[in-house]
């Protein structure tokens, strides 16, 4: 699939992961779980996890940890494949 139709079907999704104060670290295996039920995963980056970072980052961070491809990020949130 094409990043451009994963864009297109991550737009409808939820927000499923939050990584608040606890950082990425705190969330690896819920996110990993979740990849394992889903294609897409969308992840919301609270200020409090942002500290000193982009959520650029953070989304990179999260996805190299669970092995898996950063298919976008947009404000806050990004999408997982």
């Amino acid at each position: 699939m094409s990043d451009q139709q994963l864009r297109k079907e991550a737009h409808d999704l939820d927000v499923s992961v939050w990584v608040g104060k606890h950082g990425v670290d705190a969330v690896v295996d819920e996110t990993a779980d979740q990849l394992d039920d889903a294609k897409l995963v969308k992840v919301k980056f609270l200020r409090a996890a942002r500290g000193g970072t982009t959520t650029e980052a953070l989304a990179e961070e999260l996805a190299d940890a669970v092995s898996a491809d950063l298919v976008e990020t947009r404000g806050n949130t990004a999408v997982l494949h």
